[in-house]
């Protein structure tokens, strides 16, 4: 599938703040299944972007400005991707699967997602696959899909006991149980086409990777119930959101602070429905 994406971040400060220090990982990486035709970012500043690579090898840039009232970030590039019925091949690995174990405080559980993610993996036995498709409609049976019932810092035992939240929360909750399995999972940034959706109100997306012997690493998207299709574009992985998050960053001086996504994603080639 050949998809055509435009993302756009704008903050707006009251008053203007004295500076800011963004780190972009707003930029996917071509693999087996993916290939970026074309990527370009702009900003609305004259700051320039300082490309680096950061521990889990995503592609990231740093901008900082300043003083400033408002501050936009547009990117738009189109990617050609494949269904590779969820396996993730020719990716950059630069840690061993065993250290996508490590706990985080936004993938801690509570003892009903432990009691959970041991009984699912006593069922499915040697079956790691298994016990991740398992995983994954137990979330869908447990969560509801709720636009902004959470806070972006809540963790995923709270999501959890909530009973509903967004993808970052689905992909939380999965990640968290399968590492209390021990199974290696890792959380994944980035695009996903909704065939209900106009182009121009898709959103940003998240899902999780999990590690299957014999296969590598494998992607879940808990928040839709399947494993990553040719309509999900792979941006960034990391622990948590925290490293995975399009953009992160700090502000000194100002006031208020208001933040503004627009997603547009369509298929390339075809006519806009917006």
């Amino acid at each position: 599938m050949r998809l055509r994406i435009d993302h756009t971040t704008t903050y707006r400060y009251e008053p203007p703040a004295g500076g800011v220090i963004q780190v972009l990982r707003m930029t996917p990486r071509s693999f087996e299944s993916q290939y970026v035709v074309d990527w370009q970012i702009f900003v609305s500043t004259d700051s320039r972007l300082q490309m680096h690579q950061d521990a889990f090898g995503n592609i990231t840039h740093l901008l900082s400005h300043g003083p400033l009232a408002d501050l936009t970030i547009h990117v738009e590039g189109v990617v050609e991707t494949s269904d590779a019925s969820g396996v993730v091949r020719g990716t950059e690995e630069r840690f061993p699967p065993s250290l996508f174990l490590r706990t985080t405080p936004l993938t801690e559980t509570s003892e009903e997602m432990r009691i959970l993610a041991h009984d699912l993996r006593r069922q499915s036995g040697e079956d790691v696959l298994g016990f991740l498709h398992a995983l994954m409609l137990q979330i869908e049976a447990h969560m509801s899909y709720e636009n902004d019932p959470t806070a972006s810092g809540s963790n995923a035992a709270e999501a959890f006991a909530l009973g509903r939240g967004v993808c970052q929360d689905y992909a939380h909750i999965f990640v968290a149980c399968a590492r209390n399995a021990g199974v290696p999972a890792r959380f994944v940034s980035g695009h996903f086409l909704r065939s209900d959706v106009a182009p121009s109100r898709q959103t940003g997306h998240a899902w999780a990777e999990a590690y299957v012997p014999k296969l590598g690493w494998v992607g879940f998207d808990p928040a839709n119930t399947v494993s990553t299709t040719d309509a999900h574009v792979r941006v960034a992985v990391a622990l948590d959101h925290l490293g995975a998050a399009p953009v992160r960053g700090t502000r000194y001086g100002g006031g208020s602070e208001s933040l503004e996504v627009a997603v547009r994603i369509q298929q390339a080639g075809r006519q806009s429905q917006s």
